[in-house]
């Protein structure tokens, strides 16, 4: 190959590299960066694997576009599909591209060990967000309160049924931080209530068409036996919900967790007695935002936990703004309101009727 050939070539593989790693762009003007052309910062590349695109996922890829757009980061996405040996590879890929940092929602708690040896060794920051990552060699945790998220939860359903009836409930992936903190939540509220039985309780891995044959399932098993349905999340009691009226089930209270679009409008309707706003475009934005810090040697955000409120008929239609109908204003303002909330220390105020907007949440 001549050496013109050789030159042209090594552009076209320069670019290719260039473009994989770039999907949106958030950055700080101080960033400790060599400049790029004409003297302008070059942009942090910040790379991601989450567990699955679900509905709450690809409303938090929506609002770390937002974020990474309006302070110059630059973003490598992955998905795992809800595989391990999958998340690894696109950790190791991402370590071996150089980023400077990587956000991770992993697939299990208990896994990615040689994965963060790699990146401390090769001194790339891991922050494991939304669900957690059980190495004390991350450098950045967000998290969900979830057993706070789980207990408020039950609590709305034994508020609704009285104190006394009979469940099931639809868990998130087992072995999962937010299926094993949300299940701790709602049993810590089952002891109070003696007179609560749960005939089953099931992992549909967040998914709605999994919920709506496992709760067809049981309807088979337990027909008008089951009083309500407490579902980890809003996707699987959307799940639940079809189930629900295939079979002729109108008076079913469900009651989900996350608030997203299908969330909120079963909340409005009345298909839904509630849900907890656990909104993926805040809490992911936030995570790349500490993630950017972290790049840039900032540990002050290091540990930040995201407390969800709670949404009912009373205030759903101010979530409803935030994630559908306003939502393009919302995102426009998202860099702004997240760097505020992480100097008041509440990640998740977007103020929701409830919310405080300093300290530990709602």
């Amino acid at each position: 190959m001549s050496k013109r050939l050789k030159a042209i070539w090594s552009a076209i593989v320069a670019g290719v590299l260039v473009l994989s790693l770039a999907a949106c762009g958030l950055g700080d003007p101080n960033r400790k960066a060599e400049s790029g052309e004409g003297g302008a910062k070059a942009p942090l590349k910040i790379g991601v694997s989450v567990y699955d695109m679900s509905s709450f996922i690809t409303a938090g890829k929506e609002g770390m576009e937002a974020y990474a757009k309006a302070n110059n980061i630059e973003l490598a996405w992955n998905s795992a599909n809800l595989d391990v040996s999958t998340q690894a590879d696109q950790v190791d890929q991402l370590i071996n591209a150089k980023v400077d940092a990587i956000v991770i929602v992993p697939v299990q708690a208990n896994s990615l060990q040689p994965q963060v040896a790699a990146a401390k060794s090769a001194g790339i920051p891991i922050i494991a967000v939304n669900a957690e990552l059980d190495n004390p060699d991350i450098s950045g945790d967000v998290q969900p309160d979830d057993v706070k998220a789980g207990a408020e939860e039950m609590q709305m359903m034994a508020d609704k049924l009285g104190g006394k009836g009979n469940i099931v409930v639809l868990q998130g992936p087992l072995g999962q931080s937010g299926q094993i903190n949300r299940q701790k939540g709602i049993d810590q509220v089952l002891k109070k209530y003696p007179k609560i039985k749960v005939l089953a309780q099931d992992t549909a891995n967040w998914k709605r068409d999994e919920a709506v044959n496992k709760t067809k399932n049981w309807l088979s098993a337990h027909g008008d036996d089951i009083d309500g349905v407490v579902s980890q999340n809003d996707d699987m009691g959307l799940g639940a919900l079809q189930a629900l009226k295939e079979s002729g089930r109108k008076d079913v209270p469900i009651v989900g967790i996350d608030g997203i679009e299908d969330g909120l409008n079963a909340v409005k309707s009345g298909d839904f007695i509630g849900t907890m706003l656990q909104n993926g475009t805040v809490e992911l934005s936030a995570g790349l935002a500490v993630a950017a810090q972290l790049a840039q040697d900032d540990d002050s955000n290091a540990k930040a936990t995201y407390i969800m409120p709670k949404i009912t008929k009373d205030n759903v239609d101010v979530a409803m703004k935030h994630v559908v109908t306003d939502r393009k204003a919302f995102l426009a303002g998202l860099s702004e309101l997240t760097a505020k909330n992480l100097k008041t220390g509440n990640i998740a105020y977007e103020g929701i009727p409830g919310q405080q907007e300093k300290g530990s949440g709602s």
